[in-house]
């Protein structure tokens, strides 16, 4: 086992935060989520109560809702050490053994896109979440032997954007299962401001209002989206972010109102000009706009069909008649979109 596998999983709490680090500490900082950070301050104050270790817990929903930040705060809480990795960088069953083995008692394994683990891997896991115990494999042929190995008591925090691929005997041994929402512009606002304080950037409350309803519902958005106007406020405004320079801002990131970038509008104009609204094959559009459909399918649609401009049915994507008169207009026999 490579020593640098450890170092490249580790949360090294040392490590200098740089300004666009930012993240709470503690639940109170946490915006948003209200009724799951409830649930979860219960859950880590009897676990405190107790002296025991929180019980495993799964995190699923959207990308860039806050799992991570979630798992971080639960180990500041405890005041419990945290470990982090990637499902995809599990490959090995001797890679578990040696995580597992380095946790002391108490401590938190984070584990993103849990679903990507491979089956040998998943194996592992189950003796350790249930027994705290793995089984290791010593040598090789007809001379191999078994050895149980105890490790500490611990918590296994799994997060997955798709829950359905996570399998039933895995997803059984979790204690907890949550699910993230995605995030009401208030919320939003509430993030953006609590970002500009602290970067030191001057914020008007209608511009950090501007800013959400452009972040797609989700707090990851919403900070790269204020990174990139604190730029532009740097260079044209003295670090001041007034609703005009939001707005010249997000014009020239290509992102309208209603929070659609160039991408969506693209697949919006494809469907409602070339194909007359619909119905049309996720392939078709995905040739038409040079987008790969994968990503036109876990990154674009989800918020398309929530601002209620796309649909899926059987037939293919299509645009909601109710709201095909919005998107086109006949101007001299040239049909344009939002119009």
């Amino acid at each position: 086992m490579d020593p640098e596998f450890l170092k490249t999983i580790t949360f090294v709490e040392t490590a200098e935060t740089s300004e666009s680090d930012f993240h709470p500490k503690t639940f109170d900082e946490y915006c948003g989520q209200k009724e799951l950070k409830t649930k979860l301050k219960l859950y880590t104050d009897a676990s405190r109560m107790r002296n025991e270790p929180l019980d495993h817990l799964l995190l699923f929903g959207p990308p860039g809702l806050g799992k991570t930040t979630l798992a971080q705060i639960m180990a500041q809480v405890m005041d419990v050490g945290i470990k982090i990795c990637s499902g995809p960088t599990l490959e090995r069953a001797g890679d578990v053994v040696a995580i597992l083995s380095s946790l002391e008692s108490k401590d938190i394994l984070f584990i993103d896109e849990i679903h990507r683990i491979p089956s040998t891997v998943e194996e592992m896991l189950y003796n350790a979440m249930e027994h705290y115990r793995v089984d290791v494999i010593i040598g090789q042929g007809a001379g191999a032997k078994s050895v149980n190995l105890p490790i500490n008591p611990f918590t296994l925090v799994g997060a997955t954007t798709k829950a359905g691929m996570i399998s039933a005997p895995l997803r059984s041994r979790f204690g907890i299962t949550e699910r993230l929402d995605f995030y009401l512009e208030d919320e939003l606002c509430e993030i953006i401001e609590q970002n500009a304080r602290f970067l030191q950037v001057v914020l008007e409350k209608g511009a950090a209002m501007l800013i959400a309803r452009c972040a797609r519902g989700t707090p990851r958005i919403a900070k790269k989206l204020f990174r990139r106007i604190r730029d532009f406020a740097q260079v044209n405004n003295n670090n001041q972010a007034t609703i005009e320079l939001v707005q010249q801002a997000l014009d020239f990131l290509g992102i309208d109102e209603e929070g659609l970038n160039a991408v969506d509008r693209k697949i919006i104009e494809t469907i409602a000009i070339t194909f007359n609204g619909g119905p049309v094959g996720l392939e078709t559009i995905a040739s038409m706009i040079g987008e790969d459909s994968e990503t036109i399918e876990d990154v674009y649609e989800p918020f398309l069909m929530r601002k209620g401009y796309l649909e899926k049915t059987p037939r293919g994507r299509q645009i909601p008649r109710a709201m095909l008169p919005r998107f086109l207009k006949s101007a001299g026999g040239q049909k344009t979109l939002f119009s």
